[in-house]
């Protein structure tokens, strides 16, 4: 039983609704992760993304994923790395600096996996059609089951 099927509500679109609410949470939580030079909101923000991950996997159907996520991730790495932070801290708040040369490195990185992704779902020649061979088996368990 998944837990937001689309017949146990009113109105149709409330799972697509969470799914793009959970969605765009957890990649602008994602950028402020990015974007943050305090390690404690870096920290802070990654355990926004995670659980808004972890709401996405609850959205699909999958609810024991998704609480799995919410507990290893969100409930131990992040602690773990907060409080790693916050005992070995020797200034009051801990700030990452960037230089340049990093953002650019990163972005070649990023943009050659990007390119990879790209290129590896456009190379799949029939996103729309099904298997021949699937249909096949599938129509004959759908005979092996008719009395």
């Amino acid at each position: 039983m998944t837990l937001l099927a689309e017949g146990d509500f009113i109105y149709p679109f409330v799972p697509n609704a969470l799914f793009y609410l959970f969605a765009t949470l957890t990649c602008v939580f994602a950028v402020a992760v990015l974007f943050t030079s305090n390690i404690v909101r870096m920290a802070f923000y990654l355990t926004l993304s995670l659980g808004a991950t972890a709401g996405l996997f609850m959205v699909a159907g999958a609810q024991f994923v998704g609480a799995m996520q919410f507990m290893i991730y969100v409930g131990g790495t992040l602690v773990l790395l907060i409080f790693g932070v916050m005992l070995t801290a020797q200034q009051r708040f801990v700030s990452m600096k960037t230089s340049a040369a990093d953002w650019v490195l990163a972005a070649g990185v990023g943009g050659a996996l990007f390119v990879l992704l790209v290129y590896a779902a456009i190379s799949v020649p029939s996103w729309g059609e099904s298997n021949p061979h699937l249909r096949d088996i599938a129509a004959a368990e759908a005979r092996a089951e008719t009395p």
